[in-house]
């Protein structure tokens, strides 16, 4: 079976202190990898965004020294700040990975520690 691209999304939620922002992004990336039966070489990218009140620990920084089940260490990590949009959800934490599946796979998108307020219809059952 051949494999394609496709963007797996995710949300946490964390307060402005490292080990709230290292716990979220653990969680979400432990469970976003296991759940989709991610390896490194299926990984292209991982882009994080953070609302502007997370300023305590880059997300970049906790996943490559969070214990999130597959080695991350070579895989490209970017950061950035999130849109500021008025009236929208703070300490918010939210990722994009760009991987390989196999063709046809429904992805499995993960929003934990307060981040299922951004995507209800994606929280896990």
């Amino acid at each position: 079976m051949s494999k394609r691209l496709y963007g797996l999304r995710g949300a946490s939620g964390a307060e402005n202190t490292k080990e709230s922002v290292q716990t979220g992004v653990t969680d979400m990336c432990r469970a976003l990898f296991a759940d989709n039966n991610l390896s490194p070489e299926d990984i292209v990218s991982v882009h994080f965004t953070l609302t502007k009140d997370l300023t305590a620990l880059n997300p970049a920084f906790a996943l490559r020294h969070g214990d999130v089940g597959i080695d991350v260490s070579s895989l490209a990590l970017f950061s950035s700040q999130e849109v500021d949009i008025e009236g929208s959800p703070t300490g918010m934490i939210r990722v994009l990975v760009h991987a390989y599946l196999e063709e046809g796979s429904k992805p499995k998108h993960v929003y934990v520690n307060g981040g299922e307020k951004l995507r209800p219809d994606f929280v896990r059952k």
